[in-house]
């Protein structure tokens, strides 16, 4: 159940900082014709989908979700590689921005956070309802992937999909709010905490009854702290404690019971090398694919003449394509 990687990284991004600044920043964000259509939410709230346009007027092909990374959306550069490689396969292929993420704050005193698993239950269930005979499958970046890995151990048996796939997901947030705190990692965190803290204040500022008042931002300079104050008592956690022992995907993997397919890296900033699951904590259904290096939704590699490549976008089409009977890419 966790098997090598066939992953290997271009020789001049062998360090894990560059395969994920690369991927991440450096990369040029693919082009994408899109159309956004608002899926309104059972307690009042809503989440944007962006579709692939030809894909959101076609009735043929299976359709993939894929879910973003913290404080990521439709703008993610990994995120648009992978629908243009998906929308190649002949898969139809939505984005599901969480709550707050499409450019707008949601409406309800609450956000989106690693362990919200209703939106994409609710979103997956939607599509299979409007067309029953689709076959279905998501695709989870880092907290996206442990979103979807929690929701598949919720779900069992009854989940409405083929497969999931999930890269680099932080399998136990104390662990990961440990790992980037320390060394260069932390220039990840103070980014993320950045845009956490920009989004909330835009958020507070939206609501005519805000629910606490917020503390002083500037002072929460790592995720235990930030997390404790913000995300906990704004979803109805008690403190960060449960908050992370609740979300953490690590108590739902022996639970699974679709095939899922997990793409990690051992040496991943964002995480420290004793994170990844035994399996004796994993379902059957459970494939982990670990690699030595390839970063945090990294996994740069190279083509015959140096280029990059982003195997993420050849290795996950691949996946799909004996998923759902399509020919190979």
């Amino acid at each position: 159940m966790i098997i090598e990687s066939a992953f290997l990284p271009t020789p001049w991004l062998h360090n894990p900082h560059c395969q994920t600044l690369w991927a991440g920043v450096v990369r040029p964000s693919p082009a994408l014709p899109l159309v956004r259509e608002r899926i309104e939410l059972p307690d009042g709230d809503f989440v944007d989908i962006d579709w692939h346009q030809s894909d959101a007027r076609s009735r043929h092909g299976p359709v993939v979700v894929i879910m973003h990374g913290l404080t990521g959306s439709i703008e993610s550069n990994y995120a648009r590689g992978q629908m243009k490689a998906l929308h190649a396969l002949g898969c139809r292929v939505v984005l599901m921005n969480f709550r707050g993420q499409s450019g707008e704050p949601n409406r309800l005193p609450r956000s989106y956070h690693s362990g919200d698993t209703g939106d994409i239950d609710f979103l997956v269930r939607l599509l299979k309802q409007r067309e029953p005979d689709t076959p279905i499958a998501v695709v989870g970046y880092s907290v996206g992937g442990n979103v979807l890995l929690k929701w598949l151990g919720e779900q069992g048996d009854a989940a409405p999909v083929v497969t999931g796939v999930a890269v680099s997901p932080p399998f136990d947030l104390t662990k990961c709010a440990i790992a980037i705190n320390q060394g260069f990692s932390r220039i990840y965190q103070k980014k993320l905490l950045k845009e956490l803290c920009a989004t909330v204040l835009e958020k507070f500022a939206s609501l005519e009854t805000p629910p606490f008042a917020l503390p002083d931002l500037d002072a929460l300079d790592d995720f235990f702290l930030y997390d404790d104050a913000i995300t906990a008592p704004l979803n109805g956690f008690r403190d960060v404690t449960h908050y992370y022992n609740d979300s953490s995907s690590i108590h739902y993997l022996n639970a699974i019971r679709k095939p899922a397919l997990v793409i990690h890296a051992v040496d991943d900033p964002f995480m420290s090398p004793d994170i990844v699951p035994s399996e004796a904590q994993l379902s059957p259904q459970v494939t982990i694919e670990l690699s030595q290096r390839g970063g945090h939704v990294g996994f740069v590699a190279a083509n015959r003449f140096g280029a990059p490549r982003y195997w993420l976008e050849q290795r996950i089409p691949a996946y799909l394509a004996d998923c759902f009977g399509l020919p190979q890419p």
